[in-house]
């Protein structure tokens, strides 16, 4: 069993990245190898192709890559009754029929003092202004702390229902310590080009789902992926919705008892078939992310020994260091994880020696020399910073 505190780490506050570097492919990357504790390079992303392709032994890569795109689920309002700020995180339909007066039901996250049964909360604009959308609290999430089902209630003589309230109204969903670290450096917390960056260029608008995005992915270009494909490298895509679960850290006294949460996931048959074939031929399958790595480990385990994939399907995976054998996963190109975070158990998870004993901390102390290599050097860490490249 690993101890949650096993996962912390010092971090600066100033190595906090609050803005995405530009060019995205710029973002520095730090390069390991699973089966070379001493191979360590530094790199930018931009030399990913090149990488590989040094690096390739047989067959050809495959990347796989999250599609999902990111909701504007961010939301400011202003209590109806009080005059307070409401700040607060669109979850999900919550599949309750709508009361008389509302469009939906959503589950939301909110953030202020003293709610009631009933409380109206007007959504603001951008601008500050306030919008024909109220959100009536109906009762607590009982799953979700600080969640509530809300009723949308879209007043007349407007020109769209609710199915468009986020796409005019939302933000993009950055994550707390982003917006945090922004505050104390005086900066604005929400920013014009914020909309494109904290979407990947590959995100396909019918997979809107994510309440985070699948950072990993924000490094491409549509340049990089062209000079991948030259330089043979395939590609697969998978979808997985990124949950709020996603940035909670673990609260369990161990890692293991961590209650995961669940997220929808799917990989169509010929993305299967691409990794199948990629490993027969001896080629290595890299995840783009603990989100593709966590969707090609749920398909690996819920296919066993064969069968067809299914369409759809709800993981709770948890991927711990000493208590998961690696299936579809070669290598993985992801960012640098926050403290007592799942994220950090699963790279952790992927520099374990294979064979190594039950209770073996080699993976996540050598995960943490290379944090520790990492800080010496200044890369910059969590949703906007730099890279990790783990190669087999």
């Amino acid at each position: 069993m690993l101890p949650t505190e096993a996962l912390e780490f010092e971090l600066p506050s100033s190595l906090i990245a609050t803005r995405a570097v530009e060019p995205r492919d710029a973002a520095r990357m730090l390069v390991c190898k699973r089966s070379d504790p001493g191979f360590l390079e530094h790199r930018r992303v931009s030399d990913l192709p090149a990488v590989l392709a040094s690096t390739r032994k047989a067959g050809s890569d495959l990347l796989v890559c999250n599609t999902s795109r990111v909701a504007m689920a961010r939301f400011l309002g202003v209590r109806e009754d009080t005059g307070g700020k409401v700040q607060g995180l669109y979850l999900r339909a919550s599949g309750a029929a709508a009361p008389p007066g509302a469009a939906a039901v959503w589950v939301v996250l909110l953030k202020a003092r003293r709610f009631r049964e009933g409380s109206p909360v007007r959504l603001l604009g951008r601008d500050g202004s306030r919008t024909p959308v109220v959100l009536r609290l109906l009762h607590r999430e009982a799953d979700e702390p600080g969640g509530w089902h809300v009723a949308v209630e879209v007043e007349a003589g407007a020109a769209f229902g609710a199915g468009e309230v986020l796409e005019r109204y939302g933000l993009p969903p950055l994550p707390p310590y982003i917006l945090s670290a922004r505050r104390q450096r005086g900066e604005a917390e929400s920013e014009a080009a914020d909309d494109e960056r904290y979407q990947t260029v590959y995100a396909e608008r019918g997979r809107t789902g994510s309440v985070a995005a699948p950072t990993a992915g924000l490094h491409f270009t549509s340049e990089l992926l062209e000079k991948l494909a030259a330089s043979g490298v395939d590609r697969a895509n998978v979808v997985l919705h990124v949950g709020s679960g996603t940035f909670k850290p673990i609260e369990a006294g161990v890692v293991e008892d961590h209650d995961m949460h669940e997220e929808r996931c799917s990989m169509s048959g010929e993305a299967v078939a691409s990794v199948v074939r990629t490993r027969e031929a001896g080629g290595r399958v890299i995840a783009v992310g603990t989100t593709s790595a966590r969707t090609l480990e749920s398909y690996a385990l819920a296919m066993g020994n064969g069968g067809a994939a299914p369409a759809e399907l709800g993981t709770r995976l948890l991927i711990t260091p000493g208590t998961h054998r690696w299936r579809w996963v070669d290598g993985l190109l992801t960012n640098f994880h926050l403290p007592r975070s799942t994220l950090l158990a699963m790279v952790a998870a992927l520099l374990e020696p294979e064979g190594a004993p039950a209770g073996s901390r080699a993976g996540l102390e050598r995960l943490l020399g290379l944090y520790r290599e990492a800080i010496a050097r200044e890369y910059r860490f969590f949703s906007y910073g730099d890279a990790m490249l783990v190669l087999p």
